[in-house]
């Protein structure tokens, strides 16, 4: 479930990129929509299946997890924005999504009080070489403000593991659909504002008048928010949060997936064996003796 949830991001770059080309819709606004087709589509199933009553319940007994979860998925994905304006795709994608396995290592073996094994110390090595491999060797991006972008992936990193390392003690409790109701409702509520308010201040766009970009929105909320973070989430009841965001390094493997077969780009060899390696790091995960999430 977890490596379903890293592939469905993949698709979250081409299709920004789709909407880029055919509206003058900004990230930022991007973000909000599709934070609120996530949230509306979740909230209904919810209601559907009778999980509201869960909710409410998760709500009351867990209601700071809940938010500071929330809160995090919200930066997360806010600072990879001003990241990528600032620094560019490739750096962003490096530094962010390599930042988040290795800063898990480091707090899990300190919680553990003791170094990680060899065999845990290699797997994030490959993936994060193959991260880097599938990454940088594209086209460079021109830099605008290398050092405030690499912060922003940096924190953005960092947002993300914790948010993946916090999550788990709410999915061994509820359900996928329930967690991520309530999580992706409070990261709504601060990337709506603050994508809307962006975008305003800047002078930017707030809509369009394109139908496809409007179902491509619907598209990276119902798909690529709502449905992944319920993988996600559901995944994270019995697989450990180093693990699972390895795993979800499978998100720049679809991408060049997708770029390559559907978008025509060019698969040059770095490329195809950085996926190699993080394929090959993801695939190692099951080998490896892991402890059983905390209950």
């Amino acid at each position: 479930m977890v490596c379903l949830a890293g592939t469905v991001w993949g698709t979250i770059g081409p299709a920004v990129q789709l909407v880029h080309e055919r509206s003058p819709l900004s990230p930022p606004t991007i973000s909000a929509y599709r934070a609120v087709a996530a949230v509306a589509t979740l909230i209904l199933a919810a209601l559907a299946t009778g999980r509201h009553h869960a909710c409410w319940s998760l709500a009351r007994a867990h209601w700071r997890r809940v938010v500071v979860v929330g809160s995090l998925t919200a930066t997360y994905q806010l600072l990879f924005f001003v990241a990528v304006v600032a620094a560019g795709v490739s750096v962003t994608t490096v530094v962010s999504l390599g930042f988040a396995p290795v800063l898990l290592l480091v707090v899990t073996s300190a919680q553990r009080r003791r170094l990680p094994s060899f065999g845990r110390v290699l797997t994030v090595t490959t993936a994060v070489l193959g991260l880097l491999l599938v990454s940088v060797s594209g086209v460079a991006d021109d830099a605008s403000h290398p050092a405030l972008g690499i912060c922003a992936a940096l924190a953005s990193g960092a947002a993300y593991a914790l948010s993946a390392d916090l999550a788990p003690p709410l999915s061994q409790l509820h359900d996928g659909l329930t967690v991520t109701t309530l999580t992706m409702s409070v990261a709504a509520a601060l990337l709506v504002p603050a994508g809307l308010v962006l975008a305003h201040v800047h002078g930017e766009a707030m809509t369009t008048t394109d139908a496809g970009s409007w179902l491509l929105l619907v598209y990276l909320g119902v798909v690529t928010m709502a449905v992944a973070y319920v993988l996600l989430f559901t995944g994270l009841r019995t697989t450990p949060s180093g693990a699972a965001v390895v795993a979800t390094l499978l998100e720049p493997v679809a991408a060049v997936l997708i770029a390559v077969s559907l978008l025509g780009e060019r698969l040059t060899p770095a490329v195809a064996v950085g996926s190699l390696l993080i394929v090959a790091a993801i695939a190692s995960l099951g080998s490896q003796p892991q402890n059983p999430p905390p209950q």
